[in-house]
């Protein structure tokens, strides 16, 4: 059994995926993935003695989730856990997968971002901290890569998200973020006309 960090641009990769998020799980993560096995077991919703077995971790809007991913491996009554997971959300918080990704998230990325290999290199360390001067030189970074859609969801998701700590992360997302030092001199040329 193992539970793995993931983070929740992540999860709006795993698009045709489904499964059970629990939220707010404090503390030991191994500790609730244990419990709610036992629990999900004794209440008969997990069937012939299969157990949830890889488990995700990740952080969103300061809450610490679990997702219980629907796999070959796991054996569910699946309209019992439906009805289990209304009774138990004031519990739990209990959703899943891909509601908490259209609602909490924005949606899953379009197959075609999926295969992005990287994200463009962005220099932001040394540049004016204004939140809006940061999501300004990100867009336009992902603009010059020919991402225009990506720039304007980042765009969109910065001013959802009513946090200056939130917004970096957003960025984060979408670009590699690296310090205006180490951009090559014909990088910097003209990088002040352009803001």
């Amino acid at each position: 059994m193992s539970v793995k960090s993931i983070t929740a641009d992540e999860l709006r990769r795993m698009n045709g995926a489904e499964g059970l998020i629990l939220q707010g799980c404090g503390g030991n993560p191994q500790e609730w993935v244990d419990g709610i096995n036992d629990l999900l077991t004794e209440e008969k919703l997990l069937l012939d003695g299969t157990k949830f077995e890889n488990i995700y971790v990740f952080e969103h809007d300061d809450l610490t989730n679990l997702l219980f991913p629907f796999d070959d491996s796991v054996k569910l009554d699946t309209s019992r856990l439906a009805m289990w997971r209304l009774q138990t959300h004031g519990n739990f918080g209990g959703t899943w997968l891909s509601d908490y990704v259209e609602n909490r998230l924005g949606g899953f990325l379009p197959a075609e971002q999926e295969g992005t290999a990287q994200k463009p290199d962005c220099p932001l360390v040394g540049s004016d901290g204004n939140i809006w001067s940061l999501m300004g030189i990100a867009s336009r970074t992902l603009k010059n890569a020919g991402l225009g859609e990506q720039a304007k969801e980042m765009c969109e998701r910065i001013c959802e998200s009513g946090d200056y700590y939130k917004a970096l992360g957003i960025i984060g997302e979408y670009v590699n973020i690296t310090s205006v030092d180490d951009m090559d001199e014909d990088e910097t040329e003209g990088m002040e006309m352009n803001l």
